[in-house]
């Protein structure tokens, strides 16, 4: 079974290749294939060169030998192993019903609203339909179809975009009315100024990560501090342009808590191994995890920054998704501003995308970096690689200005707008509650709270049995429990080996997507299913 390896970023020194090893001991290979950096070398190329080879037969021109080794490092668990196997057995229920013990694939691991029935935002996609199709702008009939606002700010959008036309090339950085309208989004969101030439529009946010990653990254002596617990692009990424993850191990004790202190533990560990930590990643809220940072903890955190030389990446593509009433979000930015920080004194980048929050507009890919505190010589360079990818897609673009500028009090749109965002915020947090209690209910299962973001992270106490099972099959015991989670029930969640853990523990990852009417049955299929585990594998 293909390992559930996630950022395994490799750390060869130029000639003693010597591995750079953490306080906080990592995994072996016989617990979890999680590892951070790899103490096995580059795959040697066969003795013999194809050339040189007796057979007749020309070797492939491409094999796995002679990919770039930086790819057979990247790995992203949400769309895995696991997913592969969900998805022949979706094939196998379409042509074979009666073939399994369940009658449909719940995809419970990722964060992909749309698919699992979530309903697009009206004005946003009335929006959307009104820029692709601007003939139908002057009809009768779309009076009676569209609603007033939609209709005016469609007419704002095409004036901004040269041509009006929804399939031309934009500026690289994305069609600056829009930017405007986000700057102006950010602006009222922080109460501190923003710039549109900041702001980098990008098919969501991952693209955004790469250029920060291919900016930041030089040799695999340069390092990106990440959470562990952390989403995988960040892994992937770094491992993808040659890099180092530098681990900081969140406090599954107190609820996924970020401590400075470990964060000044690992980076005087990474620097007395040769490492130069070039930025720190903070996802709030929290992904896997679901935590929100309190606004004092985000101080410490760029207070920390500051003192160390570090470029914050704030991840807070979750902004909107907050459940509990004690918490609130705060981008790092209105931190930063409210410390009396400015450009001069950190460099910070903030991700947003229109795939998460009550929009999960996913399939749109929209989204955008903002970038504040780096010099106009760097932002040059930012530019320059914006400009290799020639721009984003128009339709990301103008979902992302939608997002940050929705209707208003008094706009004709504004009382369905509010009420579909609400009826699904609420419904998220009902979800996560719901399965937060049918968590915490298992036999040696243990479940923080979700306070924000789109999914819980349960820690599972797997029996000795059962933990000596994964081993002969060559597998991580999270991932044993996963797959047979799926080939029981249909249900598919993503083993925490992908994401990092602290040695000894076990968990996996599941959204609160699913619709409020199938929560019930999977609770208890979940439920039989983990008793008939424990049964099975109990010591």
């Amino acid at each position: 079974m293909r390992r559930f390896v996630i950022g395994r970023a490799r750390n060869l020194f130029e000639t003693s290749r010597q591995n750079y090893q953490f306080q906080r001991p990592l995994l072996s290979s016989s617990q979890s294939p999680f590892r951070f950096l790899s103490s096995t070398p580059v795959a040697d190329s066969p003795s013999s060169s194809p050339s040189s080879s007796s057979s007749s037969t020309m070797a492939p021109p491409v094999t796995v030998n002679t990919i770039n080794p930086k790819v057979l490092e990247c790995e992203y668990a949400v769309r895995g192993e696991i997913v592969s196997l969900a998805q022949k057995l979706q094939e196998e229920i379409q042509t074979k019903p009666e073939a399994h013990p369940f009658e449909e694939i719940l995809y419970c691991n990722i964060g992909n609203p749309q698919s699992l029935g979530q309903q697009p935002i009206t004005f946003f996609r009335e929006v959307l339909a009104l820029c692709d199709h601007p003939s139908i702008l002057d009809k009768s009939e779309t009076q009676g179809l569209f609603s007033a606002d939609s209709i005016d700010r469609a007419w704002q959008i095409l004036d901004q975009i040269p041509g009006r036309a929804t399939g031309a090339y934009s500026h690289s950085q994305g069609i600056k009315g829009l930017r405007d309208t986000i700057a102006a989004g950010i602006e009222a969101r922080d109460g501190f100024p923003a710039d549109p030439n900041d702001i980098f529009l990008t098919d969501g946010a991952s693209p955004a990560v790469h250029m920060m990653m291919q900016l930041l990254i030089r040799s695999e002596k340069d390092g990106i501090f990440c959470p562990i617990p952390q989403y995988p692009l960040y892994s992937a990424s770094i491992a993808l342009h040659g890099g180092t993850l530098v681990p900081y191990y969140l406090d599954e004790a107190t609820g996924w808590g970020l401590e400075v202190s470990e964060l000044k533990k690992q980076l005087e560990t990474a620097r007395s191994k040769g490492i130069t930590v070039r930025a720190l990643v903070v996802i709030n809220p929290g992904n896997p995890t679901g935590q929100v940072l309190a606004e004092e903890n985000q101080r410490a955190i760029v207070e920390f920054c500051k003192q160390e030389g570090l470029v914050l990446l704030a991840d807070e593509v979750y902004q909107e998704n907050v459940y509990v009433p004690d918490k609130k979000f705060h981008s790092f930015k209105k931190v930063s501003r409210s410390m009396g920080y400015g450009e001069k004194d950190i460099s910070l980048v903030s991700f947003q995308s229109v795939s998460k929050g009550y929009y999960g507009e996913c399939g749109k890919r929209g989204g955008y970096m903002e970038v504040t505190g780096f010099g106009a010589d760097v932002r040059e360079q930012i530019y320059k690689v914006a400009s290799v990818n020639l721009c984003s897609n128009i339709s990301g673009q103008v979902l992302a200005s939608l997002v940050m500028s929705p209707p208003k009090v008094g706009d004709e749109s504004y009382e369905s707008y509010s009420a579909e965002r609400d009826g699904i915020l609420s419904a998220l947090a009902r979800r996560a509650k719901t399965l937060e209690d049918a968590f915490n209910k298992l036999e040696g299962v243990t479940c923080n709270k979700a306070e924000g973001a789109m999914y819980l992270f349960p820690r599972i106490h797997l029996p000795e049995k059962a933990i000596k099972a994964a081993q002969v099959a060559k597998t991580a015991p999270d991932a044993f429990y996963c797959r047979r989670l799926l080939s029981a029930t249909g249900i598919v969640v993503v083993p925490g080996s992908g994401f990092g853990q602290v040695p000894g523990t076990w968990h996996f990852r599941c959204t609160i997507l699913p619709q409020e009417e199938k929560i019930p049955a999977i609770v208890t299929h979940l439920t039989d299913f983990h008793k008939s585990f424990m049964d099975e594998f109990r010591d």
